[in-house]
């Protein structure tokens, strides 16, 4: 059997190996790093995979969602409703900006936002909406966008785990995740279902005028070089990471299609297993790219089996073991537990497995029969 990874990125490299390294020389001999031809055709095509009007890439999926609420011109003190349920970066960038994070429970099944806790937090303060696609599958956008629009909200669509997943509305049109809201974001962090190798990022939005403060955001705040028209940052893509990009970009449909073949293959292999709750699918199977695959161990052995998974050398993530509403640096007296009984359970339950574009069938068999093993005891 090959070695267990949570992520097998030089298998996957193994397949794009040519097409990489040529681009790399290329970029090298043109020592075009910063801006170059790869990086504006990286943002062309990606545009026209999304069917959205702008692509702004970035430095980071964390300047992304910064950069998506500066280019708002929120204000300190707005208040910003995201997800107790979420890695850091999330409430990381409305801290920083002075606003005002105000988190909320998630739904038991997708783990994503409950729009019925966003309506109940809601203020006259309350200026944006960042829903989080976790773990790869799309949040409830329709009710999202429905009480944005009643409340003339914004939506920071926090795209980091979901790229290439679909939502299909009750309009009945479908959208890609990230470009469903007034502005998304994305991370090409190497572990993603679309990463580069290296740190990258792109915000995403249909709004010309917002893309086009974006564009001056990214690069210090400049249109025309050494006139700085609105406050920025430094944070651009490089081109070196835009060619890894541009290899992988045709192939982020079969390399989603390889994670759900996988996701499902686990589902089939748990069916009936006492003490595991597998992944939920609310929508179309297109709707979850499965960026992790997390189960739900409801018998009080999460802790007890991740030991003895580390034991057999199997990799293995608790994503995440404490709520941010509990984290030292946002903890904040307005929050009452009482208001977060899913995610304080979650994160007693949560375990996600390896999950990659090159699972095979042999090593999820062997996953889930130590893990069965060890719950059958």
């Amino acid at each position: 059997m090959k070695d267990l990874q949570m992520v097998d990125l030089k298998g996957q490299y193994a397949e794009i190996k040519d097409e990489v390294d040529a681009s790399f020389k290329e970029v090298i001999e043109s020592a075009a790093f910063i801006n170059g031809p790869q990086v504006q055709k990286f943002q062309k095509e990606l545009e026209e995979n999304l069917g959205v009007k702008h692509v702004i890439p970035c430095g980071n999926g964390t300047d992304a969602l910064q950069i998506a609420m500066m280019g708002l011109d929120l204000k300190p003190g707005d208040e910003v409703i995201t997800a107790d349920f979420t890695f850091a970066a999330t409430v990381e960038v409305i801290a920083l900006l002075q606003l005002t994070p105000v988190l909320v429970d998630v739904k038991p099944d997708t783990f994503n936002i409950d729009p019925e806790a966003i309506k109940k937090a809601i203020t006259p303060k309350t200026k944006a909406i960042v829903p989080v696609h976790l773990f790869g599958q799309s949040a409830d956008m329709d009710e999202i966008m429905e009480i944005a629009k009643e409340n003339n909200l914004y939506v920071i669509e926090d795209n980091a785990q979901a790229i290439g997943g679909n939502f299909h509305s009750e309009d009945g049109k479908s959208y890609k995740t990230g470009v469903i809201g007034d502005v998304g974001a994305t991370s090409f962090f190497p572990s993603k279902n679309l990463g580069c190798y290296g740190d990258g990022g792109a915000i995403f939005t249909n709004d010309d005028k917002l893309a086009h403060t974006i564009r001056g955001v990214v690069n210090h705040g400049m249109y025309e070089r050494y006139h700085h028209d609105v406050v920025g940052v430094n944070s651009r893509l490089d081109s070196l990471q835009a060619a890894v990009l541009r290899a992988k970009l045709p192939r982020l449909d079969k390399y989603n299609d390889a994670r759900k073949a996988a996701a499902e293959k686990y589902n089939a292999a748990f069916t009936g297993q006492e003490g595991i709750v597998t992944p939920v699918i609310t929508g179309k199977p297109d709707t979850h790219v499965f960026h992790q695959y997390t189960l739900k161990i409801t018998n009080g052995k999460r802790d007890a089996l991740a030991k003895h998974l580390q034991e057999k050398g199997i990799p293995f993530g608790i994503y995440y073991p404490i709520p941010l509403h509990s984290q030292k640096a946002y903890a904040d007296e307005r929050y009452d537990e009482a208001d977060f009984p899913v995610t304080n359970q979650l994160v007693k339950e949560v375990l996600s497995l390896p999950m990659h574009t090159e699972l095979d069938d042999e090593q999820i068999n062997y996953i889930a029969k130590t893990i069965k093993d060890f719950l059958n005891q």
